[in-house]
């Protein structure tokens, strides 16, 4: 299946994509959030639609979409983990995977607006792999890891690179910032995806691309990170993991190239839909 919520901000509703067309399932009365992954609600979404597919509304192709999952958790971020951007940041490949967090404040729709910063001059770019948790984990095994993820969706890990790299501390500073996380267009379940680990993605801006990997670059695949981080946190159904993103970002770029106001992001992956965001510069309401 794949998995979209659609309307206005902060009052989506639950859909579905079938054969390319979008439709309301706001009928079977979930959002996508914590307790529906918790109560089996893929396997009861399923049941639902088949039931009732001849029947399901149509929803309009220039309607808004939201993130594919309502707000987690938490966001829970990978860095450095492709060979080749470790490589193109002058960063040793890590030893063990590092974690940084997203606030679940900077999740935006696929095609929402991304707000640089007030006082921003270093706005970055970062296509990335996200997968979401469908049961809670804690101490998993690898062997088992798959079992407890919901599916993937497509994410741009927007960054400040002065606030994440030049203002001390960790990282956190320079990724949770308002718009930062833009997620969809959808979720597509696991069996929707034949190999997650042999993905291309790309992203570019203003019609010059700058990102084209391959999730075959992983440091760290999908398993051993679920298990990795199980060991550190409880992830709970709904959560969504980032799995890092491939070389071509704008801090690696000789001179360096960063977002300004104007600019058109553009990005996708394989069998993960793709996604358009327009930048804007802060303005205070």
């Amino acid at each position: 299946m794949k998995l979209i919520r659609f309307g206005a901000a902060g009052k989506e509703k639950a859909g579905v994509i079938i054969d390319d067309v979008r439709y309301d399932v706001s009928a079977f009365g979930e959002d996508y959030n914590e307790a529906f992954f918790e109560n089996d609600g893929l396997a009861r979404l399923a049941a639902y639609i088949t039931v009732n597919k001849g029947s399901l509304p149509v929803v309009a192709d220039d309607v808004r979409l939201g993130t594919p999952v309502a707000r987690p958790s938490k966001i829970v971020c990978i860095g450095l983990n492709y060979a080749n951007h470790a490589k193109e940041t002058n960063a040793a490949i890590p030893a063990e995977p590092i974690i940084f967090f997203k606030s679940t404040t900077s999740l935006i729709g696929p095609n929402d607006t991304i707000v640089i910063p007030k006082d921003s001059v270093k706005t970055d770019w970062e296509v990335e792999l996200a997968f979401v948790i469908g049961k809670k984990a804690s101490y998993v095994s690898e062997e088992e890891a798959l079992d407890y993820v919901a599916g993937y969706a497509l994410h741009n890990d927007v960054s400040e690179r002065e606030f994440q790299l030049e203002r001390g501390g960790t990282w956190d500073k320079g990724k949770g910032c308002d718009t930062f996380a833009p997620v969809g267009p959808f979720l597509a379940t696991k069996d929707e995806i034949s190999d997650v680990h042999n993905l291309r993605l790309w992203l570019s801006v203003n019609g010059n691309k700058y990102q084209d990997g391959n999730t075959n670059d992983f440091i760290f695949n999908i398993p051993f990170l679920v298990s990795y981080i199980s060991r550190f946190m409880t992830l709970l159904p709904g959560d969504i993991v980032s799995t890092g993103t491939p070389h071509g970002v704008g801090l690696g770029m000789n001179p360096q190239v960063y977002l300004k106001p104007g600019d058109v992001v553009e990005l996708g992956i394989d069998g993960l839909g793709t996604a358009k965001q327009n930048v804007v510069a802060y303005a205070k309401n």
